[in-house]
């Protein structure tokens, strides 16, 4: 199915090309995209987390049918419950081209149970904010095929084509494992997890200044530039950045954030800034927080180019997780404690590219954005990024350029830079979540 981040989506490997965060049906806060929705509609087209910049203008007809499917390796005997399996996939994936094109989600029931439709519905609206005119499925692989008693999987390499009202067209490949129930004689998807994404090789470097050396490119995403560290229980994260100042003259948008997990996990608890640029040349900022797979939400706390802002993720113990925001230059402060169920797998010190359900957003032009005082608890040591051994990630576009490039780790062991380059970063499918 085509479906969004986080999300989303499977988190990356620091050591190898990363696909990004996968945020699965959110991609942007349920605040988050709200505004992101209204910004749009200024442009003249709009946008999801943005529309960013006009994105949208034009539009372009979809292909509602699967290019036909190669051969199965199936791991069951019972061929006829196996062709039932088959034919729900392909008349879901059929449902939800409709439902997009006639914007009629109810046609995606048949095939769905009651929550993961919901998800579905989640999806195609966040397609919607980020200005998606149509959505097709160009080929549809089959891998494997497994029945047991009244529970099946199914796992599928599928390419879906999104245009955009601007006559733009994106293009992404992903692996979808599906698990389906049979609910009065019939099979319906449960769930469908994108593991990977597509992983692009890092091209030319175009030119960018920032402080400080630029880190070699060993890990890239789609829409995460930063750093990252496992290997341990990961039981707090924090840093301070500035507020970059985003260029009005183009749309789109950057997210700076801290985060537990999600690196090699699909559980990811995080919190930080957004800039947002509309059509117009209007530049919004805001604070926020998300625990995939919910939605991101805005919190109270005001935010403007060139504040210091200090954000402290720490777990207080079982699932009770402390989220402290605090705006250094107004002095202005916000914290809750949230429930959330993590892998404490990993830590991330991230500039993203936000995302919309499977959509990512253009990266605005955000020049420089500094962290200071990054460090985690691991195993119950307080460590800086070097002592971690965190990992830098570049964010590169669809030719493989870095667009936005962190600089190495300072000789204090926790500061560094992330800067934009002069790559152009257009909207594209195939992000992992979050948010992105």
């Amino acid at each position: 199915m085509f479906e969004g981040d986080p999300t989303a989506t499977t988190p990356m490997t620091p050591l190898a090309p990363p696909p990004p965060p996968v945020r699965k049906g959110s991609g942007i806060p349920a605040g988050r995209l709200v505004a992101l929705g209204l910004l749009a509609f200024a442009l003249a087209a709009f946008s999801g987390r943005i529309d960013l910049g006009s994105l949208v203008s034009t539009a372009q007809s979809y292909v509602d049918r699967a290019a036909p499917a190669v051969q199965t390796n199936t791991s069951s005997s019972d061929t006829a419950a196996v062709a039932a399996v088959k034919d729900v996939v392909q008349r879901a994936n059929e449902a939800q081209v409709q439902a997009y094109a006639r914007n009629d989600p109810t046609l995606m029931r048949a095939t769905a149970t009651t929550s993961y439709y919901q998800e579905l519905v989640q999806t195609n609206q966040g397609l919607q904010s980020s200005g998606a005119q149509s959505i097709a499925l160009t080929r549809l692989e089959w891998v494997d095929v497994t029945v047991s008693g009244t529970t099946a999987n199914a796992v599928t390499n599928e390419t879906w084509r999104t245009t955009y009202t601007d006559g733009s067209v994106a293009d992404s490949t992903d692996r979808n494992e599906y698990s389906l129930g049979l609910q009065a004689g019939a099979w319906k998807i449960s769930a469908d997890v994108q593991p990977t994404t597509q992983i692009i090789t890092p091209g030319t470097a175009p030119s960018v200044t920032q402080p400080g050396t630029p880190a070699s490119v060993t890990s890239s995403s789609s829409n995460w530039s930063g750093y990252a560290a496992n290997g341990g229980a990961f039981t707090s994260v924090t840093a301070t950045w500035t507020v970059p100042t985003v260029s009005a003259t183009s749309s789109g948008a950057d997210a700076t954030w801290v985060g537990i997990g999600g690196l090699t996990s699909n559980d990811l608890l995080q919190a930080g800034t957004q800039a947002m640029v509309d059509g117009s040349g209007t530049v919004e900022y805001s604070s926020w927080i998300e625990m995939l797979p919910q939605s991101s939400r805005n919190v109270p706390l005001s935010v403007s180019a060139g504040d210091s802002v200090t954000v402290t993720i720490t777990q207080q113990g079982g699932n009770d997780w402390l989220i402290a925001m605090k705006n250094n230059t107004t002095n202005g402060s916000y914290s809750v404690t949230v429930q959330y169920s993590s892998s404490n797998s990993s830590a991330e010190w991230v500039q993203e590219a936000p995302s919309v359900g499977r959509g990512l957003i253009s990266l605005d032009q955000f020049g420089i954005v500094k962290f200071s005082g990054a460090s985690a608890v691991r195993d119950g040591k307080t460590m800086s990024l070097s002592a971690l051994g965190a990992k830098a990630i570049t964010m590169i576009n669809g030719q493989g350029q870095a667009i936005a490039q962190p600089s190495t780790i300072a000789s204090d062991g926790s500061s560094f830079t992330i800067a934009r380059t002069d790559a152009t970063s257009s909207p594209q499918t195939g992000g992992r979540r979050r948010r992105p």
